[in-house]
């Protein structure tokens, strides 16, 4: 049965991705995005744009009143800045979306989060019964906590049925941001291994989590749970970056740097980075830390077994086509 569906973000990554499944369901499909946004792809699957920001209460109290679904992708990225930039999109924006909802006639309110959440220390198959820290180390991480706790209250206090999604590592065509800086820093010979380069990934296909958003609105057991989302392999960070280098004829990754070196770096990196107001990132950050030296093994077990999910693209296939579509679109 079609259903009418609100997609934050979808002129991003992941959101459009969705936009474009649910499209090819026959859902109907709404979002809202800015004036100057780009939405040319949207309206020619007749995709209903609202146009104005996402921190507008009334633009999300008429974008949430006739649906039955919501997906909500739209977030904040990135490893600097000050907290209430985030705080702002992530947390505060999601709290007026969730009160906008009409709690009678949503059937499902799907939060994207991420595998972030977690403590930023070595993860050997991390469910999802563990604690998440109060406070964290940047303002991406720290907000997305938060919204969690919002999309949890909303359910436990008011019965919004909502179902949160927690996505390692996404990557997949149209990622015009993290893989263009990947295949640049890999260009310019500066990506280092920081400690064991064995260590695990934790990578998932975004065609994987499309499938996984459509596993948490349609099944019943869904609600009020949480799901760590992987491709379900064991990618090692040498896999990684030596299958994107190979992939774009770049030189692989050789150098490694010993992790308690880098943490040491990062922090007076970091540091010197405030002092003087950067508004860019320095080299090297505790986010990208994690990144490239922690090993980052979470279980999906949970999702596997209440949800069905079974990740139908394996990783070597996903990034090929990741990777071919790069090369037409991107490096020409």
């Amino acid at each position: 049965m079609p259903l009418r569906i609100l997609i934050t973000g979808a002129t991003g990554f992941v959101g459009g991705h969705v936009a474009d499944a649910c499209v090819q369901r026959g859902h109907g499909v709404s979002t809202i995005a800015r004036a100057n946004s780009d939405t040319s792809r949207l309206e020619q699957q007749r995709v209903q744009i609202h146009r104005g920001d996402i921190t507008d209460v009334d633009v999300l109290r008429k974008a949430v009143a006739d649906v039955d679904v919501v997906v909500h992708c739209a977030a904040k990225v990135g490893d600097w800045g000050p907290v209430e930039d985030y705080r702002a999109v992530n947390v505060e924006a999601t709290r007026h979306l969730l009160e906008a909802c009409p709690r009678d006639k949503i059937q499902r309110f799907v939060h994207i989060s991420s595998l972030g959440v977690y403590a930023a220390r070595h993860h050997y198959g991390t469910d999802e019964t563990e604690p998440l820290p109060v406070r964290h180390m940047d303002g991406y991480t720290q907000t997305k906590v938060e919204s969690e706790h919002l999309v949890q209250d909303a359910h436990r206090l008011h019965g919004l049925p909502a179902v949160i999604l927690r996505p390692g590592f996404i990557y997949g065509p149209r990622d015009r941001n993290v893989l263009p800086e990947l295949a640049e820093k890999l260009r310019n010979g500066i990506v280092r291994y920081l400690g064991d380069n064995k260590r695990l990934m934790n990578t998932i296909y975004v065609f994987n989590l499309v499938d996984a958003v459509f596993l948490a609105i349609e099944k019943p057991q869904a609600v009020g749970q949480i799901y760590n989302l992987t491709d379900g392999e064991a990618v090692s960070k040498r896999q990684f970056f030596e299958t994107i280098a190979d992939g774009l004829n770049l030189p692989r990754p050789s150098r490694k740097v010993p992790l308690w070196l880098a943490r040491i770096a990062a922090r007076v990196m970091e540091r010197r980075a405030r002092r003087r107001g950067a508004t860019e990132p320095p080299r090297l950050t505790q986010a990208r830390l994690k990144f490239l030296g922690l090993n980052l093994d979470f279980s999906i077990e949970k999702a596997k077994r209440e949800l069905g999910y079974t990740p139908r693209v394996k990783f070597a296939d996903g990034m090929k086509e990741t990777l071919e579509w790069y090369k037409k679109t991107v490096s020409r």
